[in-house]
Formats: structure tokens, C-alpha cells, sequence
């Protein structure tokens, strides 16, 4: 008998050759494949006092955008998990203020740990 719930959600990155770079002057994560520009996550970054006294960064992201020839092809659910794979190595919080971010949280609920309540 197959395992119906692993097929209910779909694969979280199902394109190849993608990369995510930081652009800490345009306050975005930039995701290209192949060196082709398929879009961004806006992100706005503060340090605030954590629980423990110790400062911890928070990232708030604001806005998931995808270049109109490449929407509905899973870029923007590679772009998001890709983002909050490198915040949690990081050892990031998040605040997510994106509906697109809002939404996959709910489908992903693995990440629900990253976000900030404070």
C-alpha cells in the first residue's frame, strides 16, 4: 500500500542547477538557473534581544516575486525553501510578512520553529 500523504505535497524543489545568492544592497535573495535571473525574495534584516540576552537576527521577508515567463513552474516554492534552508543553517529567525512565505509555512510546517514571535 503507498504512503498517499508523502504524494499530497508536492515535491519542494523539482528543478535542477538553481542558486540563491544574497544581495545584502538591494535587501533580496536572488534565485538563477543556469545564470538566467528567475527572481527574488525581499528581506528586510534586524538584530533584536533574544530570550537568552543574547542578540539574534531576525529576517523579515516581505515579498516573493517570480519573472512572469518562469510563474507556475515550482520556482517560487524552490526559492522559498532554499531561503529558509540557508536562514535555519545560519541560525536565523524569520517574520514571514509574504502571503506566498505565509502560505508555504502552512503547507511546510517543518519551519514553523524559524518564526519569530516577538
Amino acid at each position: 500500500m503507498e504512503n498517499t500523504a508523502a504524494k499530497s505535497q508536492p515535491e519542494k524543489i523539482v528543478h535542477e542547477r538553481l542558486k540563491v545568492t544574497r544581495d545584502p544592497d538591494r535587501e533580496r535573495f536572488e534565485l538563477r538557473q543556469d545564470g538566467t535571473f528567475i527572481g527574488f525574495l525581499g528581506y528586510a534584516q534586524e538584530t533584536v534581544p533574544g530570550p537568552d540576552g543574547e542578540d539574534r537576527t531576525v529576517v523579515r521577508l516581505q515579498h516573493t516575486i517570480i519573472d512572469e515567463a518562469h510563474g507556475r513552474k515550482g520556482y517560487a516554492r524552490a526559492l522559498v525553501t532554499m531561503v529558509l534552508d540557508r536562514l535555519r543553517a545560519e541560525g536565523d529567525s524569520i517574520v514571514p510578512e509574504c502571503s506566498y512565505v505565509e502560505d508555504y509555512l502552512r503547507r511546510y510546517p517543518e519551519y514553523q520553529d524559524m518564526v519569530f514571535n516577538g
